[in-house]
């Protein structure tokens, strides 16, 4: 009920009154805006034109050119983390979201589940009277949570949104996207051959939603979490956008920086005597070699080539992203909305080093522990931004986007992973245009400053739950006073055990990497910078202030216990990964699935990465029997099992660099078992699983070889374990998209993860389908 019933109840109907007012929904207060958030991803201040970048984003430029410019608004460092305090206004840590959602680990801090006391700004204003919608990237939901067997209450649906249009992990191939709508799987509504790209798909769909709202109440007041793919891996874009910058970073990732900087300053972003931090800025031994930068002059004539195009491909997506935004901000305007609708225009983390010292074709293979290597990535040059490659550019260009400042993504301790861009944009409500605001804040202050520009005030009590407190405060004060001092006193950071902390103009910062496997917390060195004084964090000052690093330290650990941030992590990415959530295997060791069900999510699919497995599918086969019988993955790494003209085959493809294959004829009629039996009996050097592979029909041995297999990831794009079909991108180039099952009939497919072999297995699951 909005309020208890305040009508009157007699014996007689003619003697009673109703209270239609008890029952109908909450109305918004009387001209409260709508609000868009649009938030994309992996993008440093350094990077859109706005700030002075060479990105053109013709719709963020329009907005900033009449609304406000952030110089240092912070975030976390990583998706996942920032998107939760976008939804709850409490801290990474205290939402249980202290790393990406596939990292969960199952500690207060980790586990990836939000608490109920933390209640999501949706809730709030969707009970206080408005329509609530998330487009695009959620990176949110629990990855124990992802599978269709799951309880929804932490997917969208559950935390206040009444419409959902996206992909629920933390990245997709944006030429074939794993989608849901609500709480279901859809197949993409169009191919990429017929102009599909997700950031064209989602401003349609974000426009409907809108649309739909507004027709049948069209005073009701809207909020929209709107989500681009952009501007993570993979970067894919139109020919025509790539094409837009070719030659523009022909300069080189060094030069870039030097030329940024004086734009920034020019534009008053930064301070006047704001300096540039080393490229590579990390003590000796400090830094994974994965991290660390190429000197541009010291790369051949085809490395500089290859790292440019890189620039190029992402800086096309970026700017398509935008336009596709602009039809929304078109629509907007042309409804008359755009007035009193609240626009936040940002990104969630600074500019990916995930591409590696070489540039990535593929980034699954950062995510397996596997190194690029320029020689296959040259071979690609011309596909880069295609359904053909899985991009991401070197970390050259993460250090050039993320300028002034140190490193980039993943590092919370220095700004290149925590300050970003944002643009508020609210014409009924901001008068200044086209101004910058330098206060101090960070991406905990968004809920608040929605929720006060809105008129709601955070409840004490959301759905029978006494609330924490937020954690940030209402950035509203700066939106009419470019001189009002920051209301902001303190902000921690933490991410993958690199540490920092914000007081009243001051910073502390450990030296420390992601995965570097070191420990030694407690006697940890700290640096100091005076932000104040120094944006870019240039000036090591812990020497001449070592009474206020020792009280800086204390106060981080302080704010880390009160925020769940123990127990610190910083172990290899392998030894990292064994601590991420995995779904308990059943009792026998089996799983079974059906033809025509929901695809079944990595982290919920029988285990087959790094460890032996076996798979028998029932198959009811005729003489033209042709399709995909189990998938999982893509054509950048994944494997399939599937017929086609005649011949059963076996598909391991090894992250997209080799297509390993077994091959026989596939049996003509009848019913059968076909299957594979995959030994691992040791590792390679970069922890892939090595051992023969067996292709099976009934009991018979009938194709084996020696294979390699994956150990980390398929996919983090959520492309799934499927059966009687391979939905999204092909994971063999022998097939297009789907290949579906056709002319005979599967029957189930069982994965084995136990030890038993083979041909004990398949005794036993023939002797099951006899007494079917």
């Amino acid at each position: 009920m909005a309020r208890p019933f305040e009508g009157t109840i007699a014996l007689d109907i003619r003697k009673s009154k109703p209270d239609w007012d008890a029952y109908l929904e909450r109305r918004a207060p009387e001209g409260a805006p709508n609000v868009l958030v649009i938030l994309y991803d992996d993008t440093g201040q350094a990077c859109w034109s706005p700030y002075g970048g060479r990105v053109e984003m013709p719709t963020l430029d329009r907005l900033a050119k009449n609304g406000l410019i952030y110089t240092q608004w912070h975030t976390t460092a990583v998706c996942s983390p920032t998107r939760s305090c976008f939804l709850t206004g409490r801290n990474h840590h205290a939402n249980g979201f202290g790393t990406i959602a596939e990292s969960a680990v199952g500690f207060p801090g980790y586990a990836g589940h939000i608490p109920l006391e933390n209640a999501t700004m949706a809730t709030i204003l969707r009970d206080a009277g408005w329509s609530t919608f998330w487009i695009g990237k959620n990176h949110n939901v629990p990855v124990d949570a992802f599978d269709m067997g799951s309880s929804k209450k932490r997917w969208p649906l559950g935390l206040g949104y009444d419409r959902f249009y996206g992909f629920i992990g933390g990245e997709t191939n944006q030429w074939y996207p794993e989608l849901i709508e609500d709480n279901h799987f859809v197949e993409q509504p169009y191919q990429p051959e017929d102009g599909y790209h997700f950031s064209r798909d989602i401003a349609d769909k974000a426009i409907t939603f809108i649309r739909d709202a507004r027709q049948s109440q069209p005073d009701k007041p809207w909020y929209m979490w709107y989500c681009p793919g952009a501007n993570h891996a993979p970067h894919h874009a139109p020919q025509e956008y790539i094409d837009k910058y070719k030659g523009k970073f022909d300069d080189g990732y060094e030069a870039y920086r030097e030329w940024v900087l004086k734009r920034m300053i020019e534009r008053g972003i930064l301070p006047a005597d704001t300096q540039l931090t080393p490229l590579n800025p990390m003590s000796a031994g400090k830094c994974p070699e994965a991290d660390l930068v190429r000197p541009w002059e010291t790369l051949s004539e085809d490395e500089k080539r290859l790292f440019c195009r890189m620039a190029e491909v992402f800086a096309g997506f970026s700017e398509y992203t935008d336009v596709q935004v602009g039809r929304l901000i078109d629509y907007l305007d042309e409804s008359g909305q755009l007035d009193n609708t609240l626009v936040l225009y940002c990104a969630d983390n600074g500019a990916s080093g995930e591409g590696s010292p070489n540039g990535s074709v593929n980034e699954n293979l950062f995510f397996n522990s596997y190194p690029d290597d320029i020689k296959r990535n040259l071979d690609m040059l011309d596909r880069l931004g295609s359904p053909d490659t899985y991009n991401h550019y070197p970390t050259g260009w993460a250090v050039a986007f993320s300028t002034p400042y140190r490193m980039f993504k993943r590092y919370s301790s220095y700004a290149g992973g925590t300050c970003d861009p944002l643009i508020i944009h609210w014409p009924k409500g901001i008068k200044a245009k086209g101004e910058a605001r330098h206060q101090y804040h960070h991406c905990v202050d968004i809920v608040p400053t929605i929720l006060d520009c809105c008129g709601v005030p955070m409840p004490e009590v959301v759905d029978g739950v006494k609330q924490s407190p937020l954690a940030g405060v209402s950035m509203r004060y700066s939106f009419d006073n470019a001189d009002a001092p920051t209301a902001k006193e303190t902000q921690y950071y933490e991410m993958l055990s690199t540490r920092g902390i914000w007081h009243e103009g001051w910073k502390a910062a450990t030296e420390h990497a992601p995965f570097v496997d070191e420990g030694g917390f407690q006697n940890e060195t700290w640096q100091l910078f005076h932000v104040d004084e120094d944006r870019s964090e240039s000036r090591d000052l812990a020497a001449q202030h070592p009474d206020k690093v020792k009280a800086l330290a204390e106060l981080w650990l302080s704010e880390a216990q009160k925020n769940n941030v123990l127990p610190l992590n910083d172990l290899g990415l392998v030894a990292f990964r064994e601590l991420e959530y995995k779904v308990r295997a059943p009792a026998t060791g089996r799983y079974v699935y059906y033809p025509g069900t929901t695809e079944v999510p990595e982290a919920s699919a029988a285990r087959t990465l790094g460890s032996s497995f076996k798979i028998l599918a029932e198959v009811e086969f005729a003489p033209d029997s042709q399709g995909v019988i189990v998938a999982q993955g893509s054509r950048f790494g994944g494997y399939t099992l599937f017929v086609k003209d005649g011949d059963l085959k076996f598909v391991f493809n090894f992250l997209g660099m080799e297509e390993q294959h077994l091959s026989t004829a596939a049996p003509t009629e009848g019913r059968h078992i076909v299957g594979v039996d995959f030994r691992r009996e040791n590792f390679g050097q970069f922890h892939e699983g090595l051992g023969p592979m067996e292709l099976y029909v009934d009991d018979q041995v009938a194709a084996e070889g020696q294979f390699r297999t994956q150990s980390g990831h398929y996919s983090l794009a959520g492309e799934g374990l499927c059966v009687g079909r391979d939905s999204g991108d092909a994971v063999s180039s022998s097939y297009k998209s789907q290949f579906p099952f056709s002319a005979g009939t599967i029957l189930k497919v069982v994965f084995d993860v136990a030890d038993d072999v083979y041909l004990d297995v398949e005794q036993r699951f023939a002797a099951a389908i006899a007494r079917d």
